[in-house]
């Protein structure tokens, strides 16, 4: 078929993870740049805005790659769902990279769809158990932080998480602050304190005064 066009796609779940070692696998085919598209978004389903914009480029006939299974979805409903959309609606031919079995070019006849059905059908179900045990840790994690007692996410700021610098800063400065020396912005830039932190410090600092 003429005029088609090959595509690649890349996901990592979150901002921080690499996506060099797929795109270096895209670079090995001799894809353009521009065709192919990154997510940096959970698997969990299909709304990611690189995935959409790569979706609706695609055309019967062009091909698309991808490293594994995972990087296209997690979900195996959705990604047996997705995959048929691709490939029976679309037109469009799949190429997972590390698992040939699922390359849609090679498998047209009756046994060679069975196959690839097949593989597809535990490739999924292993790509959602395994989200799904990541979420179970997840979930325990979080158990195990709020039965010890500890508090999940960012530090919660109080008197007593000040560091040595910002205690001596507010003992210094309070004073010139109450008789308006000082503004409320300047105390807060010597401690190096948002504005509700600020005041919260503050009330705390003062009830200790006063006790």
């Amino acid at each position: 078929m003429t005029n088609t066009k090959t595509f690649g796609y890349v996901r990592v779940s979150t901002k921080d993870q690499n996506t060099d070692r797929q795109l270096v696998e895209m670079q090995k085919l001799n894809i353009n740049e521009r065709d192919v598209f990154i997510d940096k978004a959970s698997g969990k389903d299909f709304d990611r805005p690189q995935y959409q914009a790569l979706k609706a480029q695609l055309r019967a006939g062009d091909l698309l790659y991808i490293t594994s299974l995972d990087r296209l979805g997690r979900n195996s409903d959705a990604i047996k769902k997705e995959w048929n959309e691709l490939t029976q609606v679309i037109g469009a031919d799949i190429i997972v990279i590390d698992m040939p079995l699922l390359d849609t070019r090679k498998y047209k006849d009756t046994m060679g769809n069975f196959v690839a059905n097949l593989v597809l059908e535990v490739l999924t179900f292993m790509a959602q158990s395994e989200r799904e045990k990541t979420l179970a840790r997840q979930a325990e994690g979080i158990a195990v932080a709020k039965a010890k007692g500890k508090h999940l996410g960012r530090p919660q700021l109080n008197l007593n998480t000040l560091t040595k610098q910002q205690r001596v800063d507010l003992e210094a400065n309070y004073q010139a602050w109450k008789v308006k020396e000082i503004t409320g912005v300047k105390f807060m830039e010597k401690l190096g304190l948002k504005k509700n932190s600020f005041y919260k410090i503050i009330s705390e600092y003062e009830n200790s005064i006063e006790a």
